[in-house]
């Protein structure tokens, strides 16, 4: 039993060596290296802790069990000589599984940085890893693969079995993340190139996620064993799906990559579809978020950014121009009134100074000359509304100082009193 299997030979001789005493130098050894494992890990994080890059994030989570392995490895070397080391040769391969699932956790971290999940099941991934590793060590794990190909079912021509489920279940899920790493750390680089545009970066990011995974998926099955003519009929009936009812999905998705792809609309333009106006947040395949200065956020199908007139405030140039009008009366010192109206506008930090602000007389109205202040801003992002009431309270300041009136409708009314000849 023990030559058939050595996992349960090298348990056996642990147990052994127990009562053997010099037991007590095989325990001690592994505290130390474990111990200095631990406090070269620890410097090792403490020098790195403010590195950015993901490799300084992996060495630092991979430092204790990669380091308490060398020395474990260099202490067996050094006690095999004198006395049994069976506790430290049973201690390599449980220090090897904590580095391949922090290496496994590393790269889930890195394929889904904001996914919550893994926080959950970060745990029973963990798990499953240990439990692999121990169904390898005692030799039981082609026992368990066995039973598993004993349960089967047929799918057209092919008979599917449980263990090839489950082996491309695995399989897939890990060349999925392995793609999905890779497609982050193709993001990281193309994020940092500045002389990219954004829409363009924001294209090559996802066509990129889009073909590692395809391309995945494919190699996993295929490394599996399933024959991806066996496809052929999904393929087809998404083909159908998309004629009759994904029509609209599909006509947004390449709505987005054509908006994406010819930057008529960029993250941060201000415009207005219809009556829904707010700044590009967020361009995705399929809608565009477009967020109001008062905090509403409008979700708009490409397809509609595709297919109606869009106002973009800030197509060629991020400079607004904003007006306010305002009546005087007909006895006013319309230069001054002018001046005081240029002078508030120029005042206000958001204002720009080129072009200048300028009044308009536009109207002679029936109480009141009508005068419009136009004025430019260059941050239409931070919203409009804020801005002309500052000039305006700035204007009504300007006024009340200099004595400007601004007259308010007025209407006299008149009771004519006829008197009758019953009343004489």
């Amino acid at each position: 039993m023990s030559e058939k299997n050595p996992a349960l030979k090298l348990l056996t001789d642990v147990l052994d060596d127990i009562s053997d005493p010099n037991f007590v130098w095989q325990v001690l050894a592994l505290v130390v290296c474990l111990g200095l494992a631990l406090l070269i890990s620890r410097w090792w994080r403490g020098r790195h802790a403010e590195g950015a890059g993901r490799l300084s994030d992996a060495s630092a989570r991979l430092a204790f069990p990669l380091t308490a392995m060398i020395l474990v490895g260099v202490a067996r070397l050094i006690l095999k000589p004198f006395f049994h080391v069976n506790l430290l040769k049973l201690a390599l391969p449980l220090l090897g599984s904590m580095a391949l699932v922090r290496s496994v956790i590393f790269v889930l971290r890195q394929a889904f940085p904001k996914a919550a999940w893994l926080t959950a099941w970060e745990r029973i991934i963990v798990i499953v890893v240990w439990g692999c590793l121990a169904l390898y060590i005692t030799d039981i794990a082609p026992y368990v693969i066995d039973s598993l190909e004993q349960v089967d079912f047929p799918i057209g021509k092919q008979r599917i079995d449980l263990w090839m489920i489950l082996h491309g279940a695995a399989t897939v899920f890990l060349t999925v993340v392995l793609a999905l790493w890779v497609a982050g750390l193709i993001e990281a680089r193309l994020m940092r190139v500045d002389t990219l545009d954004s829409s363009l970066r924001i294209v090559g990011i996802r066509l990129a996620k889009a073909l590692l995974t395809v391309i995945a998926i494919v190699t996993s099955l295929s490394l599996v064993g399933i024959d991806m003519t066996a496809l052929s009929v999904f393929t087809g009936a998404l083909g159908v799906g998309l004629g009759l009812g994904l029509q609209k999905i599909a006509s947004n998705y390449v709505s987005g990559f054509i908006i994406l792809l010819d930057r008529s609309i960029r993250i941060g333009n201000v415009v207005q579809v219809g009556a829904d106006n707010g700044m590009v947040t967020q361009i995705t395949t399929r809608y565009t978020v477009l967020r109001h200065p008062g905090g509403t956020e409008y979700i708009v199908p490409n397809e509609t950014l595709i297919g109606s007139v869009v106002q973009n405030q800030t197509y060629s140039d991020s400079r607004l121009r904003l007006a306010t009008t305002i009546g005087v009366a007909y006895s006013t010192d319309l230069d001054l009134a002018m001046r005081l109206m240029t002078e508030a506008a120029a005042a206000q930090d958001r204002v720009l100074t080129d072009p200048a602000p300028r009044v308009f007389l536009t109207l002679f109205g029936d109480s009141s000359i009508n005068l419009e202040l136009g004025f430019w801003i260059a941050d239409p992002e931070e919203g409009r509304g804020n801005v002309i009431s500052d000039v305006n309270l700035a204007i009504w300041r300007a006024f009340r100082e200099n004595g400007i009136e601004i007259p308010f409708p007025q209407r006299d009314i008149r009771i004519i009193h006829e008197k009758t000849a019953g009343n004489e």
